[in-house]
């Protein structure tokens, strides 16, 4: 074993942990995450809290969806380019799955053992800090038949400062699970992340859309990107900015994809032409017709002077450019997934707000006075005009 602070020899420093945990600054140092957008400041946070010489256990608190874990990977990328504190620089951020924990432990005692094994390796080697996304899951994790859980074995390595700890959580989950333990929630810091802004929102996916055309190989516009983010903030209101926008985009790329998977390029159907001239030319020659064979030749030079001049509608990363996801494409998956029709969605607002009474005459037999009393106070809303501290 290690002296404390100092650099692990030959690997040998964590291996329970090794096998338990995934090591996200070799994944950052791969390039196998994901790019990290925005978040600059929640993530300076982070660095801040874990410098502080007591409770620097920084825990992100934030809807399902919103980027907490994205924050502790833009760390993870931190510590790899180096612009991190001096004495951060050599760490490891080793992100521990609960799941794989307690997989496996049968009997009373060999959770605790495993997770003492755990803090003592990280312990000895100085030179870990441990990321556990959902922290709720360590309130009652190994706890059955009467052994102690996981946040108590945790609360005293905590206390002595032998690990430094970034969690991940819900506001909900951190209120019913963390706070009540009032031991365990003095050890944190929180910081709290919001969810981006439709402008911020965009912005990620800009900075995610390299990695996707490149998964799917097809060519996604401005356009679909902004429809995603719009859309989704309008219509899918159960889920959060980024990631219900992520899964928009990604969405339709594969049904572009899918749709568009077989369509030829030019230069797919210029080879077909010119295999069919070669079948020609040869069943010309076996039937001795020589004119006819000359003909073809000419043809088939034009061709392969056609056929050099013509690029195939591929980047450098193997994404198809003829193909492109549009925020058409955005607008029917959506569709599909909210059961409302593409028209609808597609339809300016402004047309509708315009249009408004009229729409609503389609349902509201007579009722002028109050069709048109609703429809003033939603355009007022729409505009911006409302008292935000009052109703519609």
């Amino acid at each position: 074993p290690m002296a404390r602070g100092g650099a692990r020899q030959d690997g040998q420093g964590t291996p329970t942990l090794d096998g338990l945990a995934r090591d996200l600054t070799q994944m950052a140092r791969e390039n196998r995450m994901d790019p990290v957008v925005g978040r600059d400041k929640e993530v300076r946070r982070l660095i801040q809290i874990l410098a502080r010489r007591t409770k620097n256990n920084p825990v992100l608190i934030g809807e399902p969806g919103v980027g907490k874990t994205a924050i502790a990977e833009g760390f993870a990328e931190k510590i790899v380019s180096g612009k991190v504190p001096d004495d951060m620089v050599n760490k490891r951020l080793m992100m521990l799955d609960m799941g794989s924990l307690v997989a496996g432990t049968k009997y009373r005692g060999e959770f605790e053992d495993r997770l003492k094994k755990i803090i003592d390796e990280i312990y000895k080697d100085g030179n870990v800090i441990l990321f556990i996304d959902e922290l709720h899951t360590l309130i009652g994790a190994g706890g059955a038949e009467g052994a102690i859980d996981a946040s108590n074995i945790l609360k005293p390595a905590l206390a002595r400062g032998e690990l430094q700890l970034i969690g991940a959580t819900t506001l909900d989950e951190y209120q019913k699970y963390i706070e009540k333990d009032a031991a365990l929630e003095r050890r944190f810091a929180t910081i709290q992340v919001d969810e981006p802004t439709e402008e911020e929102a965009e912005q990620i996916l800009k900075g995610l859309r390299p990695r996707y055309e490149a998964h799917h190989g097809v060519t996604i516009t401005d356009e679909a990107l902004h429809q995603a983010v719009v859309l989704s903030s309008r219509y899918i209101t159960t889920r959060f900015l980024p990631d219900k926008a992520i899964d928009l985009v990604d969405e339709s790329a594969a049904k572009v994809r899918l749709d568009k998977a077989n369509v030829e390029t030019k230069a797919d159907k210029l080879q077909d032409e010119l295999a069919k001239l070669v079948a020609d030319k040869e069943d010309a020659i076996d039937h001795q017709d020589f004119e006819t064979a000359a003909n073809i030749r000419t043809q088939e030079a034009d061709l392969k002077t056609k056929l050099a001049d013509t690029p195939e509608p591929v980047n450098e990363s193997g994404v198809r450019t003829d193909i492109k996801v549009t925020g058409d494409d955005v607008a029917e998956v959506v569709s599909q997934w909210t059961g409302v029709p593409v028209t609808q969605l597609q339809k300016k607002e402004s047309d509708r707000l315009v249009n408004l009474e009229k729409i609503l005459h389609e349902r509201v037999v007579g009722q002028d006075e109050a069709v048109s009393a609703v429809a003033r106070a939603i355009r007022r809303a729409r505009s911006g005009l409302k008292d935000p501290t009052r109703p519609i």
